[in-house]
């Protein structure tokens, strides 16, 4: 039923006929090819740097290798199999190669969202609570690391087995959620992820991020220059960090957001080509910016980085410049990890 589902979506569309020309699917097939190469690399490079320095296999770092692990597999799966298509000038993997893909790209984007959002938290528990971020245990992190799998999993999973479908997309090149079906099983599941998935990370993200900035400033106003601590200095690199992330979370996923409730609410159909094509190129973006935010925004991690580029034995890199989220150094957190 449903390959019957899919082939009247793409007569009804006509999806084997893409709204793109050729040339036009050849530069975004030149542009996935290279985001994903810098993508695979880059995240390479930041798992690199985990495997290397032992010191750094923290729980609260266990977040950061998690989202690098998300985009070396939408980077791995998506960005090829798109770009294939896109010079092939249509979908051509198929209704199971449909499915595959588009559940692939759900999964690792739920899961990239949930760990943002616990990054968000424990940015919060170990500046603003203290006392609380001390109790957190490898146990309690290793429980929401895999709270965000499971989550991407459950929402990649609904709609292969009825909630909502996955179809290829009007330029024909890849595949999402069917939202030109605008029927009552597309409107709640769609309704259900973004309040789920984007809402409600987005709220609690603000939330953390609000209160942080204020415990920050506190500190900041309550201590003379020649004794604020460093460790303090360390957590604003930090959190200027995470926040960084969630903007560029914000650039990436609210095209996306836009046109599923744009599809929900009115003409799928009205849809312009361009922002069809442009929505999941941006929510793809995600997966090589967050290298490029460790680098620009942390000066450790960018350390560490340059001394593996350097060839740089272990003890040439001292512990205190290579620790980009270890909280084990923040006086609040000393007996956390």
């Amino acid at each position: 039923m449903r390959r019957n589902d899919l082939g009247n979506s793409s007569d009804s569309t006509n999806e084997g006929n893409s709204v793109f020309s050729q040339t036009e699917h050849k530069i975004v097939a030149t542009y996935l090819i290279m985001a994903g190469m810098i993508s695979i690399l880059s995240n390479i490079v930041v798992l690199g740097i985990f495997i290397k320095y032992k010191e750094l296999r923290t729980p609260t770092n266990a977040i950061i290798i998690n989202l690098a692990v998300t985009d070396i597999g939408v980077s791995s799966i998506g960005y090829p199999m798109s770009a294939a298509s896109d010079l092939h000038g249509s979908w051509k993997f198929g209704y199971a190669g449909c499915q595959i893909y588009a559940g692939l790209n759900i999964f690792f984007g739920m899961a990239s969202i949930g760990f943002l959002t616990i990054m968000a938290i424990d940015r919060y528990l170990t500046t603003c609570h203290p006392d609380i971020g001390r109790r957190m245990t490898s146990n309690t992190y290793i429980s929401m690391i895999l709270g965000a799998w499971i989550n991407g999993l459950l929402w990649a999973l609904l709609p292969v087995i009825g909630w909502a479908s996955y179809a290829p997309d009007p330029t024909g090149a890849t595949c999402t959620i069917n939202w030109r079906k605008n029927d009552e099983s597309f409107v709640s599941y769609t309704m259900t992820v973004v309040v789920v998935n984007f809402v409600v990370p987005l709220a609690v993200m603000f939330y953390c991020y609000y209160h942080i900035t204020r415990s920050i400033r506190h500190h900041t106003a309550s201590n003379s220059a020649e004794n604020f601590n460093m460790d303090w200095s360390n957590q604003l690199d930090v959190t200027k960090m995470s926040v960084l992330m969630i903007m560029m979370f914000l650039v990436a996923w609210s095209p996306y957001s836009i046109v599923c409730l744009w599809a929900s609410f009115g003409d799928p159909k009205k849809i312009p080509p361009s922002m069809a094509i442009i929505a999941p190129l941006f929510a793809k973006s995600s997966t090589f910016y967050n290298p490029c935010i460790y680098v620009i925004a942390n000066k450790k991690f960018r350390r560490s980085m340059f001394a593996i580029f350097k060839c740089q034995t272990h003890q040439a890199v001292p512990t205190t410049s290579i620790l980009p989220m270890n909280v084990s150094q923040n006086p609040l957190a000393s007996r956390r990890i």
